[in-house]
């Protein structure tokens, strides 16, 4: 457990004051995302800085009245940057933009993990909020050194001054052979970018998801058959198509009866795939890249070495693409450094073996 379990315990703080803690912080996060953008865009506009210094203020005071004395010196570290942006003393880099909204991230995730009586130090909060007060701090020209190793301190990552901006990497080559397992290709492709068309949120998603799956198993060696993996990508979430659309694209919570539907997406998808000879393995990932190694994933709860490598390999290519997604009804799409380091901090629901890769993926991604 971390040091901010303890605190709950020693303090005994009411969870519901804590509940309303994280409510207000969720229900800002667009403000910051906005805002954040606002003043990339109009660097010299005091609007901005103004609203984002009264919020984090604001937040400071609720942290305050939780007796949540980390959250309340991150707050007032933020105070101090910002202070320092409005006096024109600074200016907001990429970097900087990136750091902001990091933290911001990481004390929404830090008050849901107490919420949920979930470990916290692999969060590095304290280590967070050491880097805000030497940023608080930091010569102007040195504030995107400062900011870089925060980063790498807290997400792992040590991105260039152009991190902030999603890169691209190059499709790797297809392997698939001359022969009649073509034709399956176009068949799966087609479903693929059928399920695409359901939501605007999804349009384009097959390409960075087969973009991303194999150059992660690239990375790793090409434990997966390519083929297999591609076909996997194109048919793990189309049992999706065989479900409500009201429960699959539900903004809200689902309730038991929604969450047991929606689960079965994976079962369709293989069972789908099943019925074309020569894609067994495929099969295979389709049906599993929803369990975990702990063994509370569905649908067999299967655990660790149950699993196949090429779905826990789906599974961060999958919870990655969720990860850049969900907050779009917030504001603009996550960075891929903030997505890929929430993936991190939730490294015990996937498979040890693939993090490595992943996070070698990422740094390319990321002009490292």
């Amino acid at each position: 457990m971390g040091i901010l379990d303890d605190w709950v315990t020693e303090q005994g703080l009411d969870r519901e004051v804590l509940h309303d803690y994280l409510d207000t912080i969720s229900d800002n996060a667009h403000v910051v995302e906005q805002e954040i953008a606002q003043l990339r865009e109009n660097p010299h506009d005091p609007k901005p800085v103004q609203v984002l210094f009264r919020l984090f203020h604001n937040l400071k005071g609720d942290a305050r009245m939780c007796r949540f004395q980390l959250g309340d010196e991150l707050a007032h570290q933020l105070e101090s940057i910002l202070d320092r942006l409005r006096n024109g003393e600074i200016r907001l880099t990429d970097l900087l933009g990136e750091t902001l909204l990091l933290a911001y991230d990481r004390l929404e995730m830090m008050v849901g993990a107490l919420l949920n009586n979930k470990p916290t130090a692999h969060l590095k909060f304290e280590s967070l909020i050491q880097g805000l007060a030497d940023l608080a701090r930091a010569e102007p020209g040195e504030i995107d050194m400062v900011a870089q190793d925060l980063i790498e301190t807290v997400a792992g990552f040590r991105p260039s001054a152009q991190a902030a901006v999603q890169g691209v990497i190059p499709l790797a080559s297809m392997e698939a052979a001359a022969d009649n397992r073509t034709g399956d290709l176009l068949f799966f492709r087609s479903l693929a970018l059928q399920f695409e068309q359901r939501s605007p949120l999804f349009q384009g998603r097959t390409s960075r998801n087969l973009q991303l799956a194999h150059s992660i198993n690239e990375a790793a060696g090409k434990p997966v058959d390519p083929l297999q993996l591609e076909v996997a990508v194109y048919l793990h979430d189309v049992g999706m198509m065989f479900l409500p659309e009201s429960i699959w694209l539900k903004p809200g919570s689902l309730s038991p009866a929604e969450k047991a539907l929606l689960q079965r997406h994976t079962d369709y998808g293989a069972g789908l795939l099943a019925r074309m000879p020569g894609w067994d393995e495929a099969v295979r990932i389709v049906a599993q890249h929803h369990e975990k190694p702990d063994g509370r994933g569905y649908p067999a709860g299967l655990k660790a070495d149950e699993i196949c490598p090429g779905a826990k390999l789906m599974a961060i290519v999958d919870a990655f693409e969720a990860v850049m997604l969900k907050q779009g009804h917030r504001g603009p799409s996550r960075s891929m450094l903030r997505a890929a380091a929430e993936i991190n901090a939730a490294e015990q629901q996937f498979a040890a073996e693939w993090i490595a890769p992943f996070n070698q993926v990422i740094r390319a991604m990321l002009g490292e």
